[in-house]
């Protein structure tokens, strides 16, 4: 068995699922060459294929077809080198073989007792676009339980192998996916554009962003930083301290549990930066989280420590984006979402999702201090209404736009407790960071 680490973290936040999962792989998967393309264009002398995507808890998910079954649903996230299957009882369904096979390792470099295999000549089809023999990594239980945070099922993620294949336009406002075939390729022109380099090493990709860490004062520079580029992150901003003598913890932040991980839960601050500059386009107050210097960064190896931090979709959704990893550039044209604020949760609830259809919502945990605290709810109950509407009429989606949405908004919930009693809960929504 050879050992491998793989560092990730999954937040539990009431409305974002921030998905970092730095795959580093020893050997066989994930080395530092780049891969060679592992889709193409499925139909005779077409240069793009168009496909659909939805958007839950501010991830993107598509549906393909593996070995000619399905459709599966996939996150899509340029996070990730290696594409994973995290359910592996559909990898047995699809009698997939059973590879070279790989120790799991979490933030704190502790054995997280889970293992992995890998998984070869799989058939991968989605609309327009095919891999005829794309390698997985399937782990060897569901432990990142993405359908209860998302609200769907949820088989795994596609990752590095869709970007170095294509160009990959996002195009937030149509719910729509442009995959071009790099040799025919024609950047956009126009004013509006913005053309960003990447640096793609170890099968991520990079940018350099300007960052204004409080309001600008005369003589201060905003810094340089490089971030991730991550799709399959929720948040808008995120930047690790440690990396840099010069970046500090923002005097106004909440305390709070960012995420979950192999090795537990991953603490850190939010809070908000003055500002970041994405070529032309200037995003002020942008919400950041701030990890635990000790849980992340000093955890990464590699070309990763040279990094600062990650860009999400967060911030990628205000923007029709082109990836474009053959041309190692990102080409960025603002939408009309570019000016909405940067909302954090107002209400203190994280949901998770369960029963058939994912539309049973037990509180897996209540904010200390929160309005949700303040008004008594309490962990494990079960949400069943929201201002008098039944909750399965919402999707976890609905329920985080509600819980984002103004501060001093009333919102009456019907509760169950533990013991069956029914009770209603009266929110008021607060601003709190």
């Amino acid at each position: 068995m050879r050992v491998s680490a793989f560092r990730g973290w999954v937040p539990v936040w009431r409305t974002r699922l921030l998905l970092l999962l730095g795959l580093l792989l020893l050997g066989g998967v994930g080395q530092a060459q780049p891969k060679p393309a592992a889709f193409s264009i499925s139909r005779a002398g077409r240069h793009t294929a168009k496909l659909p995507f939805t958007t839950q808890r501010n991830l993107i998910i598509v549906a393909a077809h593996l070995n000619g079954r399905g459709p599966y649903n996939f996150l899509l996230d340029t996070g990730v080198g290696t594409s994973l299957l995290t359910d592996p009882a559909l990898a047995d369904s699809l009698h997939l073989t059973h590879g070279s096979e790989f120790k799991l390792m979490g933030v704190g470099g502790t054995d997280s007792g889970l293992r992995a295999y890998e998984a070869t000549n799989v058939c991968v089809s989605l609309p327009g676009a095919e891999a005829p023999g794309l390698s997985w990594l399937v782990l060897s239980s569901d432990v990142l339980d993405l359908s209860a945070y998302v609200g769907m099922p949820i088989h795994g993620i596609i990752g590095a192998d869709l970007f170095y294949s294509f160009v990959v336009t996002i195009r937030p406002e149509r719910r729509q996916l442009v995959l071009t075939d790099p040799a025919a390729y024609r950047a956009p022109t126009g004013r509006r554009w913005a053309s960003l380099p990447l640096l793609v090493q170890r099968d991520k990709a990079y940018l350099t962003v300007a960052v204004q860490q409080q309001p600008a004062v005369a003589g201060v520079a905003p810094l340089p930083l490089r971030l991730l580029l991550d799709t399959g992150a929720g948040h808008a901003l995120s930047i690790e301290t440690t990396s840099d003598l010069r970046l500090r913890l923002p005097a106004t932040r909440l305390r709070t549990d960012l995420g979950r991980g192999l090795s537990g839960l991953i603490s850190g601050s939010l809070g908000r930066v003055a500002a970041m500059q994405l070529g032309r386009y200037h995003l002020p107050q942008v919400l950041t989280s701030f990890p635990d210097s000790t849980q992340v960064h000093e955890r990464l190896s590699g070309s990763e420590r040279l990094r600062n931090g990650s860009v999400g979709y967060e911030v990628l959704k205000r923007f029709t984006t082109v990836i474009d990893y053959p041309h190692r550039r990102l080409l960025l044209r603002p939408t009309a979402a570019l000016r909405e604020p940067f909302e954090h949760d107002m209400c203190g609830l994280d949901l998770l999702a369960t029963g058939p259809n994912y539309r049973r919502y037990l509180v897996q945990r209540v904010v200390p201090g929160s309005p949700a605290a303040t008004a008594g709810i309490a962990e494990g109950e079960e949400l069943l209404s929201v201002n008098f509407l039944p909750i399965h009429a919402f999707s976890l989606t609905d329920l985080s736009h509600l819980l984002h949405s103004q501060d001093g908004r009333v919102l009456l919930l019907l509760l169950r407790r533990h013991d069956g009693e029914l009770y209603t809960a009266s929110v008021r929504l607060k601003r709190q960071i």
